[in-house]
């Protein structure tokens, strides 16, 4: 039995050598996760750049680990989405990207052109949206192709699937987890990714200033999306007084009810578009097109001297 099980493995590893492999870098949450943890690192001159530095610790640990052979970067585009046409509150908590923030964009997109790497953003449209729609053409047209996600944000967990993972920092940029379908399970116990948005439908996400149901937290949530499978469903069983329903109590079917649009509003806020106007092709996202004494010279203009000498444990350097 023990050697069925080695050999499956072991052929497992050989499938997974074979396979081809996308990053995708959730850019924007990266920056901010960065910024916010590491101190006011600046040059000589005196141009901070604590966020680049962060983003490019992460980005080339990453490349170390799962030695891409393609890579996109998705940015957000400055400015109202389309989900603030429908919820005029949406983020409306969020501070206001710091300046110093603001500047060390450009730069991180001036490295990420000098690597090759396409950018990609769109008008009225998140990170989160270009991500899931590149997820789902590729899932189409190359269904064997892996995908790894690079982001610090537990939006992007409802993507997971058998060929599609998500590396998740977890503090600072020195910790991260890779979330596979098990892994998103577990946290959020039995819950499968696609629920997540019928879950946040429920429970809201503060961070994004989504009301979802209000009164109902976490574990509710759960146990209501666990027993019914989705927003959908329990709604039909709560009106149709369905038998299922029985071990709900009154107070609780009552509050669901009287807050039906404003569930199925926040599940609609919460859910990662697929179709927005992204023009992806995988040919040019290949990695290692770079001109090295390039990458030399933008490193040596922001005095990255620790990361220099990273670059050449990277594949293709």
């Amino acid at each position: 039995m023990k050697e069925k099980e080695n050999q499956k493995k072991k052929e497992e590893k050989q499938q997974d050598k074979k396979r081809k492999r996308l990053v995708i870098v959730d850019s924007d949450a990266l920056l901010y996760r960065a910024y916010y943890a590491l101190p006011p690192l600046k040059t000589n001159n005196g141009t901070l750049i604590n966020a680049v530095y962060g983003f490019l610790t992460v980005f080339l640990k990453a490349i170390k680990e799962f030695h891409p052979d393609f890579i996109a970067a998705a940015f957000d585009f400055p400015g109202p989405t389309f989900r603030h046409k429908k919820f005029k509150e949406y983020k409306a908590k969020r501070l206001k990207t710091p300046e110093d923030l603001r500047q060390q964009f450009p730069k991180i997109k001036e490295i990420l052109e000098n690597f090759k790497i396409p950018i990609f953003e769109k008008k009225e449209f998140e990170a989160d949206d270009i991500i899931g729609t590149i997820v789902k053409t590729k899932k189409q047209t190359f269904p064997d192709l892996e995908i790894i996600i690079l982001s610090g944000d537990l939006d992007l967990l409802s993507l997971v699937d058998k060929n599609t993972k998500v590396l998740l920092l977890k503090r600072g940029t020195e910790e991260s987890f890779l979330y596979d379908e098990k892994k998103v399970e577990e946290k959020y116990q039995g819950l499968k990714p696609k629920q997540l948005p019928d879950f946040k439908g429920l429970r809201g996400d503060p961070s994004d200033n989504i009301p979802g149901v209000s009164g109902i937290g976490e574990k509710t949530a759960i146990f209501l999306i666990k027993k019914f499978g989705s927003l959908e469903n329990l709604y039909n069983k709560l009106k149709t007084n369905s038998q299922e329903i029985k071990d709900i109590k009154q107070s609780l079917r009552k509050k669901l009810l009287e807050q039906e649009e404003q569930a199925f509003a926040s599940k609609k806020l919460s859910e990662i578009c697929f179709n927005a106007p992204v023009d992806f092709d995988l040919k040019k996202c290949l990695w290692g097109q770079y001109d090295k004494n390039k990458i030399k010279e933008i490193f040596e203009k922001y005095q990255f001297k620790t990361l220099l000498k990273r670059l050449s444990c990277i594949p293709f350097f």
